[in-house]
């Protein structure tokens, strides 16, 4: 019996938070650096490894990915500017406040990319609703719940949907890094930096899931 217990209770958690992150890009062999003199090589994580072989030109792939994630940046910034009104919860709050911080450096970094590259933030031919097709986006009704939440109730719904904003991150990530066209040299270092970055912020968040489920 405890061993069917033993296997239930980590299913059963699970669904108290979300699926599991997108898996990293990964590449068919390991990718040595190799060290200093009388250093020894370092094996590259498979973000680096893709960052290795990236092309120095930007593709339009490159910039239709940049362009996505800073609107998918900007509903996170939304998201966070609900917690300092709603949530009594310190942790979370501090959470907000350092997710706030990184997602308006991380699209600093990508307004950049763009202006360095002559590239328009939008594409003035696109649809105004163009993004709300993007992976862990948040329709309008589902943000709308999230602003009319309050208290536990808020904390728990932002909880699971920062997670799965997140997540769909990862996805946007991987199909970057995954695409016919591997993404140029400077970008694929800032999405390996942000795929590092969303881990670490899921791996958070899943935790005061669990911690509020008992």
């Amino acid at each position: 019996m405890s061993v069917v217990l033993a296997v239930v209770l980590p299913l059963a958690l699970a669904g108290c938070t979300a699926p599991e992150p997108a898996p990293r890009p990964t590449s068919t062999a390991p990718v040595v650096q190799l060290g200093a003199p009388g250093e020894d090589g370092r094996t590259l994580s498979p973000g680096e490894q893709l960052e290795v072989g990236a092309p120095e030109t930007h593709t339009e792939t490159d910039v239709v990915f940049v362009r996505d994630m800073l609107h998918h940046h900007a509903q996170a910034l939304e998201m966070t500017g609900y917690v300092a009104e709603r949530s009594a919860d310190d942790g979370i709050r501090l959470l907000a406040e350092r997710m706030s911080i990184s997602q308006e450096d991380e699209m600093g970094q990508l307004e950049r990319w763009l202006q360095e590259r002559s590239e328009p933030v939008r594409d003035p031919d696109a649809p105004h609703d163009e993004h709300t097709l993007m992976p862990g986006m948040l329709t309008a009704d589902e943000l709308a719940a999230l602003e009319g939440a309050d208290g536990e109730e808020f904390d728990t719904l932002f909880l699971r949907s920062m997670i799965r904003h997140h997540e769909g991150a990862l996805v946007m990530i991987a199909q970057l890094f995954g695409g016919a066209e591997s993404a140029e040299q400077e970008l694929a270092q800032l999405a390996n930096h942000f795929d590092s970055d969303q881990r670490i912020e899921i791996a958070r968040m899943s935790g005061m899931l669990a911690e509020r489920a008992g």
